[in-house]
């Protein structure tokens, strides 16, 4: 039996194609029987081009019912699916055609499924076994080159299995979709739960206000980045009246605030579900659905996943193993083996604790950790005192070059308030050596397309901080 992912999410459409699957924001619909037909057509076109079972099929493009049609229709022909976020440059793309050597580009989905019409449609499913590779997802490379995650037919669907049970998705629900389909998030974890389950979609071509308060009208499911939370807690016009229709909100690709989180709560009334996931494994732990969700925690991993701490201590680097972990990097087999243990598990680079009763709590990357006169400071501690005093927004904490620590502990914030007094606070709460030495006012943070704040750029933009303040004295 063939375990080509098409035939898993396929087997989720509703038993009446007619169902919508795309509601678009001029009022039109996109049905389940519209998107099968589109992926025939495009599995059809990509065959008539040479592409064969394995071949990889890239697409940068902005987001479209099309592009779903381009993505379904590749997996139906047994090609890899290559998404691209749509702000690459020329140069970042010649890397990926080059390392990724894709048979075919799709730029304009709308453009190619026309000429797709004209092909024969493709109405078998081309068997594909669960290790075959279904996808590649480049990793932002925010230390270096993009690295090429390998993601197999079976761990998609695992993890898709694994996020409709438990999120418990019904053919009831409407899913917001207000993200980009370049990503994991938007691409496999918002709209596999969708299809299994054979409900619409609100299809938001990005985040709007106004589109998304009118979507929550309709929708009961909406899934987002943090970013997401706090405008529209930034809206007077969000209300519990707004989010009476909704069942459930989640949020991931980026740490949630603990004051956000709250501020929900008391705003809408319903608690946010955080959950942890990364390129290499999709989904790794989730928040309960029906249970205790606490603001800082990412709950506890998806059934079929194992996780520990490296060293056996309290706080360390995360490590997983599971059916939804990822294949290896593309044609990189020495980074594939730097990422594992000896022992088969996946260093995340994610570090992190348990609870004795086995909830996980994310502290930064492992390259984010600060050494401070021989002593480790991890960012995320520092950041939720931080973020907890009057006129601060938000902020990210880093360490940059200090003549006499190794590194000095920065924190840049978004907000109002005095250096010195946030400095003087953070004393109060913390040991001396964790507490910011330096504060810098900024009117944003530097931000991948995700949300999740790039801290190598505010590394680089204060290295020199501790030297110039030397000098100056």
């Amino acid at each position: 039996m063939s375990e080509n992912l098409y035939e898993l999410l396929a087997g989720g459409f509703p038993e009446d194609r007619t169902r919508p699957c795309f509601l678009l924001s001029e009022g039109t619909a996109i049905s389940y029987g519209a998107l099968e037909k589109g992926a025939a057509l495009a599995a059809g076109r990509l065959t008539a081009l040479g592409v064969e079972p394995g071949d990889r099929v890239a697409l940068q493009a902005d987001k479209s019912p099309e592009a779903v049609m381009v993505y379904l229709g590749a997996l139906k022909a047994g090609a890899v699916y290559l998404p691209l976020n749509s702000a690459y440059t020329p140069a970042e793309i010649d890397y990926f055609r080059q390392d990724a050597e894709p048979k075919a580009f799709v730029t304009d989905p709308p453009a190619f499924m026309a000429e797709a019409r004209s092909a024969k449609p493709l109405q078998a499913v081309v068997p594909r076994a669960g290790s075959d590779l279904a996808s590649i997802i480049y990793t932002s490379g925010t230390t270096g080159r993009s690295k090429g995650a390998m993601l197999s037919h079976g761990a998609l669907a695992a993890n898709a299995q694994a996020l409709h049970e438990a999120w418990g998705f019904s053919p009831e629900d409407v899913l917001l979709h207000a993200l980009p389909i370049f990503h994991v998030h938007g691409l496999f974890v918002a709209m596999h739960c969708a299809f299994l389950s054979g409900c619409p979609m609100v299809w938001l071509p990005k985040f709007s206000e106004a589109e998304v308060l009118a979507g929550l009208r309709r929708a009961t499911v909406m899934m987002g980045v943090p970013t997401f939370y706090t405008r529209l807690l930034a809206s007077p016009d969000f209300s519990r009246e707004t989010a009476a229709h909704m069942r459930l909100f989640i949020s991931g690709s980026a740490p949630l605030l603990p004051s956000t989180f709250e501020a929900f709560q008391e705003r809408a009334g319903m608690r946010i579900l955080e959950r942890y996931g990364m390129s290499e494994a999709v989904i790794i732990t989730t928040n309960p659905l029906h249970g205790e969700r606490i603001p800082g925690s990412v709950g506890y991993p998806l059934p079929g996943v194992e996780l520990r701490i490296a060293g056996d201590e309290e706080t360390g680097v995360i490590q997983i193993r599971g059916p939804s972990l990822f294949s290896g990097y593309w044609r990189n087999p020495e980074k594939t083996a730097e990422e594992f243990t000896a022992d088969g598990w996946f260093i995340t680079g994610d570090v992190g604790r348990r609870d004795p009763d086995g909830r996980v709590w994310i502290s930064g990357r492992a390259k984010d950790l600060i050494i401070s006169g021989g002593y480790n400071v991890y960012p995320k501690e520092v950041e939720l005192v931080v973020d907890e005093l009057p006129g601060v927004v938000e902020s990210a904490v880093i360490g940059v070059p200090h003549p006499d620590f190794g590194e000095g502990v920065v924190a840049v914030v978004i907000g109002t308030g005095e250096e010195a007094a946030i400095i003087g606070e953070a004393r109060r709460k913390l040991a001396a050596y964790k507490a910011p030495k330096r504060v810098v006012f900024v009117a944003e943070l530097p931000r991948n397309a995700m949300g999740k704040v790039q801290k190598n750029q505010l590394r680089e933009r204060y290295a020199a901080l501790f030297e110039t303040r030397l000098a100056g004295r």
